[in-house]
């Protein structure tokens, strides 16, 4: 990297006055902060800004900054990079920024020399629980008459810190599964070891979350997706549990900070920037165990919220740029239901999207991401949906990221809905019309048979239309937003009291149903009708074409109590009880047994849409079945030609029992072997299944059978 150097070296306001500093130009790629030779290159990007200032602190809880460096624009300017290059930085700098300009927000400026802001491009923060988003708010505005903002909020935030990048991968490997193979299991990365059934020696870190990697292989799963790692402030709710009183937290974490810096209070804090090598020796050991990493990332907004909200960087760096505003430009397009909306489709914003994610596929070696409300990055300058989103185009077509994995959560707060039609053919997307339709079929909805059967089979009528394959749907019937498996079979109302809502927060509609009891109960009966429905639900999701993702803990019924909106729970309402495992051992077992089956039964999931020749469905009489029936039970009989074992599926949503007439096998054969019945307490090894040399199969209500000719 070449520096200009400027003079000798400076006294640059030490308050020891016994530092000083070689000073030079600096260059203005890349941005952020970089080690380069004695010193550090610093970079950030400011259109409207007349001054810019870095700031370096001793002590992260400083008042005041250690040293204070004014920018020259003459020499420290390139475009709209501010750069300079300081030596004597050792690695653990902790610095900041302070940006000047026009403070007129009905013209969306909001640029305040006396607030410190983070770096956007900083890969790790320092001191983040010190944090004080009161202190760093930007309610200054009474009326039209503007506020004494003057006061120095260095004390009320964490500092950015420079950090060493270099570790050991040794061999690493990304696993690369192909599309077919992958078991997604959806988790918070604190709430997955946090309880103290979890017995981690580090829980609710990154090391706790590598002390259950034998757990997560023998279940069976290829990838793991964490909710937002990213540098979040969990404290900055003002709500608190009206049951209790004690504050609520952002436990789910979208309301990211800073999208480069994973998050410190996921570490141990052994040292400063220690959550960086975690967060790697945490993505080596998963690479080892064969499992990928996919990171949920929020580009959709940012953690500063509307025009009230916090001052932490965007804002103060350029606030028209980053942000969508209204035409009163004090105020925020809010398409993401938090405050704000991301100016995704800005060039500098989408530059500033494309180094994010590379940082983390080559600096932190992540496999694939899932992007929060992705429809609003295909927005533009006005908020209206763009015909061919540049920013989408360019992820998709990045060359760093061609083998990356992209997940899309194909809708935004504002009532865009597009599953199924997603821009891009690389992008999967979240199929809520797949959580929804099997969640409907199997509470006993009527005329649902044929909305299950476009689920089973990948969904061809939502995406082959746009040219888009099974690979293209991620099926789930639970996730972190909404009910629990558990919870699926135990509510039909939300119980959200404790978010401080009134329960008016979360989803009125869950497709669910509790059997008779609201909430737990010791009924036989009840309970024996709800293992069933949790095991009818996991069979379909591991019998279906599309890639299969299981919420963390539904495998053992894990419960939040009712509530379908935890994002402030950070306690047990939240966290993963490991207890569970042992106490719904059936469900666990059950669940590793499914997703064997899927891979053995290869052709469950394969890339490619089922053919006429590959299917047969037909009535519980054993004739074709009418979809125009308001019956739900329904028979499948797998055959893809090619294979040269066969599958017949029979589901019984009704309450009452059913005599099924079986189809012939193509092979030949009638002897029909027992795979599953979800009626049963658990599946027979190989060496007990049960031959069935007969013509029929007599179910109970609520039920799932499969069966299978051996090969």
């Amino acid at each position: 990297m070449p520096v200009s150097l400027r003079g000798t070296k400076q006294n640059l306001n030490n308050k020891n006055n016994d530092v000083t500093h070689k000073l030079a130009d600096g260059v203005p790629l890349p941005l952020g902060a970089h080690q380069h030779g004695s010193g550090i290159n610093f970079a950030i990007f400011s259109r409207h800004a007349i001054r810019v200032s870095l700031v370096l602190f001793d002590m992260i809880l400083d008042h005041k900054p250690d040293s204070t460096i004014v920018l020259n624009p003459q020499y420290n300017r390139s475009g709209d990079i501010w750069h300079l290059w300081v030596d004597e930085l050792g690695r653990d700098c902790l610095y900041a920024w302070q940006v000047d300009g026009p403070y007129n927000p009905e013209q969306g400026n909001r640029f305040n020399a006396h607030k410190i802001l983070l770096d956007p491009y900083a890969t790790a923060l320092a001191g983040t629980e010190c944090w004080d988003f009161a202190r760093a708010s930007d309610d200054m505005m009474k009326g039209h008459e503007l506020c004494d903002f003057s006061e120095d909020d260095a004390a009320a935030k964490p500092k950015c810190l420079v950090v060493d990048n270099h570790f050991n991968w040794a061999n690493d490997q990304p696993p690369r599964h192909r599309w077919s193979d992958m078991v997604i299991y959806e988790t918070h990365l604190r709430g997955l070891t946090i309880h103290p059934s979890s017995s981690v020696s580090r829980p609710g870190t990154f090391s706790g979350l590598i002390e259950k990697i034998p757990y997560l292989q023998d279940l069976g799963i290829t990838a793991i997706e964490l909710l937002p790692v990213q540098e979040f402030y969990e404290n900055e709710l003002v709500r608190h549990n009206p049951l209790t009183g004690e504050q609520l937290r952002n436990y789910w974490g979208y309301n990211t900070v800073a999208f480069f810096a994973p998050k410190e209070s996921y570490s141990s804090r052994e040292r400063l920037g220690v959550q960086v090598n975690e967060f790697k020796t945490m993505v080596e050991a998963l690479h080892s165990a064969d499992i990928e990493i996919i990171l949920d990332i929020v580009f959709n907004h940012t953690a500063e919220g509307d025009h009230t909200g916090p001052t932490l960087n965007f804002k103060g760096l350029d606030n028209r740029i980053y942000y969508l505003l209204e035409s009163d430009q004090r105020y925020y397009k809010n398409y993401s239901g938090t405050g704000n909306t991301l100016n995704c489709n800005h060039p500098v914003v989408r530059d500033y999207i494309l180094d994010c994610l590379r940082h983390w596929v080559i600096d932190m070696h992540v496999d694939g991401f899932r992007f929060d409300l992705a429809s609003i990055m295909e927005r533009d300058e006005d908020g209206n949906l763009m015909a061919n989103p540049p920013l989408l185009e360019r992820i998709a077509e990045d060359p760093i990221l061609r083998d990356v994995k992209l997940i899309a959560e194909a809708w935004d707060a504002a009532g865009v809905y597009q599953v199924g039609h997603f821009p891009g053919q690389r992008w999967s997307e979240w199929n809520g019309r797949y959580r929804d339709d099997v969640r409907r079929f199997w509470r006993g909805d009527s005329g649902m048979a044929g909305a299950l059967a476009n689920r089973l089979c990948g969904s061809a009528d939502l995406y082959q239309q746009s040219g888009k394959e099974p690979l293209n749907s991620i099926n789930f019937i639970t996730c972190h937003d909404g009910f629990t498996l558990n919870d699926w079979v135990s509510y039909t109302h939300k119980h959200n009291v404790t978010n401080g809502e009134d329960n008016h927060d979360g989803s009125n509609e869950n497709f669910s149903a509790n059997y008779g009891i609201e909430g737990p109960t010791n009924n036989p009966a009840i309970e024996s009708l709800r293992k069933r429905q949790i095991k009818n639900m996991i069979a379909t999701l591991m019998l279906s074409r599309g890639v299969p993702m299981l919420l963390g803990g539904d495998e053992f019924r894990r419960s939040q109590q009712g509530n379908n909106n935890a994002y402030c729970q950070d306690n047990e309402i939240s966290w993963i009880n490991w207890e569970l495992l042992e106490a719904n051992s059936e469900i666990h077992g059950f669940t590793r047994a499914m997703i064997r089956l899927r891979k053995r039964f290869t052709f469950l999931s394969e890339e490619q849409f089922y053919s006429v020749d590959d299917v047969t469905w037909f009535s519980e009489k054993g004739d074709r079945k009418d979809w125009n029936s308001t019956n739900g039970t329904l028979g499948c009989h797998l055959h893809p030609p090619g294979y040269e074992s066969e599958l017949c599926i029979l589901f019984n949503p009704e309450a009452n029992e059913v005599l099924f007439s079986l189809p012939k096998a193509i092979q030949n054969s009638n002897n029909w072997c027992r795979e599953v019945d979800t009626a049963e307490v658990k599946i027979k090894p190989d060496s007990e299944y049960l031959s069935l040399a007969v013509s029929s199969y007599r179910m109970i209500a609520h039920s799932l059978v499969i069966l299978s000719i051996k090969e």
